[in-house]
């Protein structure tokens, strides 16, 4: 890759989801050290790196409430669920010398830091890879969202949302092969046409903050480095892209 990279601090969004491989629950580590190598790769190429990542490996709070448990106490399931996942991935990466820091929007000061913005963008200075774990700390708002709120804080010049697609479909693509890739889309259009890329108030707070949202495969070995060089396939969503 010899192209300069396109964005100088971007956000990666995780779904817990990713991190279960090929089991049908919990953190499959082969996973979580590729993500990490990956992230190290384009952490060394100059870029800063902040991450949020979801709890549905352990914990659904739509599940939980499909269950019969209530919808803010579920969601605070969920929230402490992306905290085991955060900790993991900060577990991966230090392993392999890269400096991180686990924030969390629920205090818990015994196992990472709480999240304070001015800190937060601190640590990036320094060069530290960000772990935003629990959301934003407020049930009724998903990952989605808080990876958008987070990318606004943070001043990112991209929100990277990590898929198991190669882009953005108007249909599910393991279900109709013949749904429509797209390359480039407005944020208007992804609310107009109902895409399920990510839920309407993310999409929203990117659209208000000038925030273009690049979604690609994480199933690509190296895809995130080829990504932030503009190579690779991927889908992005602005108004000025």
């Amino acid at each position: 890759m010899t192209a300069k990279p396109r964005f100088n601090r971007v956000l990666l969004k995780l779904s817990g989801e990713a991190l279960m491989g090929r089991q049908s629950y919990g953190i499959d580590q082969d996973v979580v050290n590729r993500i990490a190598d990956e992230v190290k790769a384009v952490r060394e190429d100059g870029i800063e790196v902040c991450l949020v990542v979801g709890g549905g490996n352990i914990f659904r709070g739509v599940s939980g409430v499909a269950s019969g448990i209530d919808r803010s106490s579920a969601d605070h399931m969920g929230m402490l669920a992306t905290v085991m996942n955060a900790i993991a991935i900060q577990a991966a990466l230090e392993k392999i010398d890269v400096d991180t820091r686990v924030l969390s929007a629920i205090p818990m000061t015994s196992v990472c830091e709480p999240y304070i913005r001015r800190r937060a963008i601190r640590h990036m200075e320094k060069g530290r890879v960000v772990l935003f774990a629990a959301g934003t700390g407020n049930p009724f708002f998903t990952t989605d969202t808080a990876a958008a709120l987070r990318a606004a804080e943070m001043n990112c010049d991209a929100l990277l949302k990590g898929t198991q697609v190669d882009g953005v479909y108007s249909e599910d693509p393991k279900k109709n092969p013949n749904a429509i890739r797209y390359d480039k889309l407005k944020f208007i259009d992804v609310l107009s046409r109902d895409l399920k890329v990510m839920d309407a108030s993310a999409i929203s707070l990117c659209r208000e903050n000038n925030i273009p949202i690049v979604v690609f495969s994480l199933q690509e070995q190296g895809e995130l480095a080829r990504v932030l060089h503009g190579e690779g396939k991927f889908t992005i969503i602005g108004d000025t892209v």
